[in-house]
């Protein structure tokens, strides 16, 4: 969430944002904010001066009572009057800070000054040359969708059954091989890039969401449980981020590190006429998430960093890959800037996206109150949130499972996972 003050004194600068954006039509909610908080502040003076009548009068009562006289009734009507007054214009202030409230919650992050302008996705910019392997393909290459039936390892036919289109099964060695996965990221970020694992809850409440920012931007996108007013996640970063809503931190414990696994849930609503095959789009899918709280002035240097430990697993595990900076008319409400990590699949001839490393700059942390003290006793700060995903397995599965196939129609696992699968080929 933007600060009014920051706003109020830069209207032109947010105006340039949202259409930077391609969010010309919430340009008027600026002119509205503004005249709202307006309003507002001379509602709070009105009533500031009401009460400290009140509070006056009320002295003087006082005095009154203890000298044996009483106030006349004319003061009592008069006091009558200004207790209304004060119950109407903290009534009309509370609907105003709701109002202006709704319109915070609605607006996008500001954007760092390397964000590239652009109006669409075609305008990102490949900021990493792509990282290439040699791999013999030189036969037909059969999709993931191919590969995974013919050895019995996916089942989407089933999946569809029992939850519908876009809820996958992994079945035998293709369950044994996503658990290797996520077990590796997890292993990887704990042990070699100095992350706290986190298991979070899969289901969190709505104040969860409005925390992270999807909420109520991206209602229409997350699976709703109404009964219980619980909401599932769409992605570890709303729980993890989320446990530190309302503390102040010590300042000695930043950067904090987290990495956590969890399924995703994902309604996609509005990407009907996508590719949906397979994993190229699904509902549900599993991802290891990495989460960093940090000194503000430290807090792009620490984006770099999560996009190299994002990195490091698709190095390891020798999977072509590119990264690109996201353009202003494609980078998510939410962030300041983002990379997006794109994986080459070979049978679909083009790169799918399987990581996002966003800085959200205090966004998050002033939805949150998440705070610290930068000397101990200064005035408190807010931190700045980053995450990363390291990574989403649906469409890294898509690149391994093509990469790794024999002109056989088998799939030979990498080196870093057989420790973890327990075997050295699927066949």
């Amino acid at each position: 969430m933007l600060d009014i003050n920051y706003i109020r004194q830069n209207p032109e600068t947010v105006t340039a944002m949202l259409r930077a954006r391609q969010l010309e039509s919430e340009v008027p909610r600026i002119a509205e904010l503004l005249e709202l908080d307006q309003r507002r502040r001379e509602l709070v003076q009105q009533a500031d001066d009401m009460k400290a009548l009140r509070n006056r009068v009320s002295r003087e009562v006082a005095e009154m009572k203890k000298t044996g006289s009483g106030p006349d009734d004319d003061l009592i009507r008069k006091m009558k009057m200004v207790a209304k007054d004060i119950t109407t214009c903290d009534a009309s202030l509370k609907a105003i800070e709701n109002d202006s409230e709704n319109i915070l919650l609605s607006l996008p992050n500001k954007l760092h000054e390397s964000v590239p302008k652009g109006c669409s996705a075609t305008e990102n910019i490949v900021c990493k040359s792509p990282v290439q392997f040699d791999y013999a393909l030189d036969f037909p290459v059969k999709n993931h969708l191919e590969l995974g039936k013919a050895l019995g390892i996916l089942d989407f036919e089933r999946g569809a059954k029992v939850g519908g289109a876009g809820f996958p099964v992994y079945t035998g060695k293709g369950a044994r091989l996503e658990r290797a996965l996520i077990n590796f990221m997890l292993d990887t970020h704990t042990g070699s890039h100095g992350y706290t694992e986190i298991f979070p809850p899969f289901l969190v409440n709505r104040e969860s969401l409005r925390g992270t920012g999807q909420w109520p931007k991206f209602a229409d996108q997350v699976y709703t449980i109404e009964e219980d007013g619980l909401y599932a996640i769409p992605t570890a970063e709303v729980p993890v981020t989320n446990l530190h809503r309302g503390e102040m931190l010590e300042a000695e414990s930043l950067p904090i590190a987290y990495a956590a696994y969890s399924a995703c849930f994902r309604r996609e609503a509005g990407s009907y006429g996508k590719d949906t095959r397979g994993f190229l789009r699904v509902h549900q899918f599993n991802k290891v998430e990495m989460v960093r709280f940090t000194r503000p002035e430290v807090s792009y240097a620490a984006l770099e960093t999560i996009l190299g430990h994002a990195e490091a697993i698709l190095l390891a595990l020798r999977i072509p890959y590119r990264v690109l900076l996201l353009c202003s008319g494609d980078i998510s409400a939410n962030a300041a800037k983002c990379y997006d990590i794109e994986v080459w699949s070979p049978a679909e001839g083009k790169y799918l996206e399987a990581s996002s490393c966003s800085n959200f700059e205090d966004y998050q942390a002033r939805r949150m109150n998440i705070r610290f003290r930068p000397d101990g006793k200064s005035k408190p700060e807010f931190v700045h949130t980053l995450n990363g995903s390291g990574l989403a397995t649906s469409r890294l599965m898509v690149s391994l499972l093509e990469h790794n196939q024999t002109p056989e129609g088998a799939i030979v696992i990498p080196d870093v996972l057989q420790p973890y699968t327990g075997f050295a080929i699927i066949d």
